[in-house]
């Protein structure tokens, strides 16, 4: 199939792909989503390839040889893998524009990331990544490789070496780093699988005032209580990776939080006392219960990010999404989404629109390639005039 295009394999159980693939010499979008490929295949010989989209996979390592086979692509999606290391020879992308890395195991990023002239869409989330705070990553993608490349002229560590010990990394003796909670502001107890956070761990916080909570990848099943002891400070607050199913009032206390991380949990709805979160800009939702979309969403209006995917949500309501006019992320991939609404074309302020993965028959996948600003355009135009 020499003349082949597109090619979507999504959805399979495919764990090699063969290295023949690389003869279709007119490929420009291959889809290789959730499978069971371990890494990057090898396409030599696709030297119009645009797209590469292999997120939910069992990927580890980025052979820096199969990416110098890849010096067309525009977009290199793979979300949701186990990649531990980003290696430098990703520069040999110079189109690359949209990177999609969230939700892997990279700790690092390679200062040479900073090089790629067309890079305008970098996805980090749930990373663990030590040597960039977290307000930098939020600033967005030019602010970060602004950042990554300022450091390549600094004379600290390479991209491949260790970091500095900070408090961030300090492998604490007791149960909780005090000196993280008085320099960092940041209360950690993550990563400990425990069924409830200790009552030390809050008791020494004393008057120290908390803007960062992380108690993700443990077993909890509810909202710990004294979170709500930290409302006058706490504006950043992660319980990923949990057992939580319902969202406790004391929660919905935190006015100033701004950022919520509740990804991989079994929640199937939020309570309408969420609406008093009024700076709330960031909340991820992604892999957890929910059947239809929380509606306490469409009344927090400074909502910039909502990321939604993996979920079994059904339907959204347009015109209500519409009044959120800062929202400028909204991630709705595989969900159970049968039609997506024209009216949504009416969002212009989303400057990201996913929707993969979903049951419905339009817009078509090659619309969706183009990105955002085609779909929104696509979706208005069939507005009923």
């Amino acid at each position: 199939m020499k003349r082949l295009r597109q090619l979507d394999c999504t959805k399979n159980y495919l764990e090699t792909v063969p290295p023949k693939l690389a003869t279709m010499a007119s490929l420009e979008q291959l889809y290789l989503r959730k499978n069971k490929l371990r890494s990057l295949p090898e396409l030599p010989s696709c030297k119009l390839l645009k797209e590469l989209h292999a997120g939910e996979n069992q990927i580890e390592i980025l052979n820096a040889e199969n990416l110098k086979q890849l010096s067309s692509l525009c977009v290199l999606e793979l979300r949701d893998n186990k990649i531990k290391a980003v290696p430098e020879e990703i520069t040999v992308l110079q189109k690359l524009e949209r990177l999609d890395l969230a939700n892997n195991d990279i700790s690092r990023l390679p200062y040479t990331l900073g090089n790629l002239p067309q890079l305008k869409f970098l996805a980090l989330e749930g990373n663990p990544l030590r040597t960039i705070r977290r307000d930098l990553l939020q600033k967005g993608t030019q602010e970060l490789l602004k950042y990554l490349r300022s450091k390549i002229q600094d004379d600290g560590p390479g991209p491949n070496e260790e970091p500095p010990v900070t408090a961030m990394t300090l492998p604490s003796q007791s149960k909780v780093n005090i000196h993280a909670i008085a320099t960092l502001k940041l209360l950690e107890y993550s990563d400990k699988q425990a069924a409830e956070i200790p009552e030390a761990v809050f008791d020494a916080v004393g008057n120290n005032p908390v803007a960062t909570v992380n108690f993700s990848k443990n077993q909890l099943r509810e909202i710990p209580p004294r979170l709500v002891e930290l409302k006058e400070s706490v504006c950043d607050v992660s319980l990923g990776f949990n057992k939580i199913s319902s969202i406790s009032s004391g929660l919905c206390l935190l006015q100033k939080l701004t950022h919520l991380d509740l990804r991989n949990n079994v929640l199937t709805a939020l309570p309408e006392e969420m609406e008093a979160l009024k700076r709330l800009h960031t909340i991820n939702l992604a892999f957890n219960r929910f059947k239809v979309f929380p509606s306490v969403l469409y009344h927090l209006p400074a909502l910039e990010n909502i990321l939604l995917s993996n979920n079994q949500v059904g339907s959204i309501d347009p015109v209500q999404l519409k009044g959120l006019d800062k929202l400028g992320t909204l991630d709705l991939q595989n969900n159970d989404l049968l039609q997506v609404p024209p009216e949504l074309g009416n969002c212009e302020n989303l400057r990201s629109l996913l929707l993969e993965g979903n049951p419905f028959r339009t817009p078509r996948a090659a619309v969706l390639a183009k990105g955002t600003a085609a779909v929104l355009e696509y979706l208005r135009s069939r507005i009923p005039s």
